[in-house]
């Protein structure tokens, strides 16, 4: 299934992987791969895009926002020789190799890779990008065994991009932050599973409070720990008058 909005064409294909589609064909790429879904191992009979053999290497700019969800063979499915990938400053290969997930240094990918952090704003062919806060509060219920965060402030981000003039939003692994609000987005693509993140009810709250043209969730149901009501989600973001969709299949 893929999804229309203003010039873009969206396409959820697992996890937290989105493909979007400019009408004068730039093609971005968020946080490609992992668990399955651009390889076809992924198999559960929940709503969620069915995993796949994916190599379509089309992208233009690949956005990876930590570690969680950086996929070295993920990137190489969707980048096209002369792509771009954008990824967090924070993002460790050497760390999450010591994890036992077998990734590639992304300074050994064959592309204009480049490191960002919090607040910069750069343009990457006619694409305008800002990197945005991501993390989960200290005193919230996203914690470790000892009461850590699972994303502690500085281990990732979100980006806000612009392309064809519509503006979009992919929050990364973030509990809802001062300050998200506040930005100027199109199109929102919040993570709504149970756990890690916002979930469902704080993702429909920050929906109304941004209140974009359209909200397309993702980040659920790919594992239990991530399952999620998508469409009560959807209900309640439509109870407050923003359009929604879902892109489950």
């Amino acid at each position: 299934m893929t999804v229309r909005h203003d010039t873009l064409t969206i396409s959820w294909l697992g996890y937290a992987t989105v493909r979007i589609e400019s009408d004068t064909g730039t093609v971005v790429y968020i946080d490609p791969g992992r668990y399955g879904t651009l390889t076809g191992e992924w198999d559960r009979d929940v709503p969620h895009p069915p995993g796949r053999e994916y190599t379509e290497r089309d992208g233009d700019l690949v956005l990876v926002t930590h570690d969680h969800h950086y996929d070295s063979d993920g990137v190489r499915r969707v980048a096209r020789e002369d792509a771009t990938v954008v990824a967090y400053e924070a993002v460790d290969a050497a760390s999450i190799r010591a994890g036992g997930r077998e990734v590639e240094d992304l300074d050994a990918l064959p592309y204009d890779v480049r490191r960002v952090e919090y607040g910069d704003e750069l343009a990457v062919g006619d694409i305008d990008l800002e990197v945005i806060s991501a993390y989960n509060h200290p005193d919230g219920r996203n914690v470790d065994e000892s009461g850590e965060p699972i994303h502690p402030e500085g281990f990732g981000c979100g980006y806000r991009f612009v392309v064809d003039g519509t503006s979009a939003f992919w929050t990364g692994d973030s509990d809802v932050l001062d300050g998200h609000a506040d930005l100027d987005v199109s199109l929102f693509l919040p993570p709504i599973g149970k756990n890690f993140t916002m979930n469902r009810t704080e993702a429909a709250e920050l929906a109304a409070a941004i209140d974009p043209d359209l909200v397309c969730p993702i980040h659920y149901n790919t594992f239990p720990d991530l399952e999620a009501d998508s469409r009560a989600f959807a209900a309640d973001v439509a109870a407050n008058g923003v359009p929604v969709v879902l892109d489950e299949a």
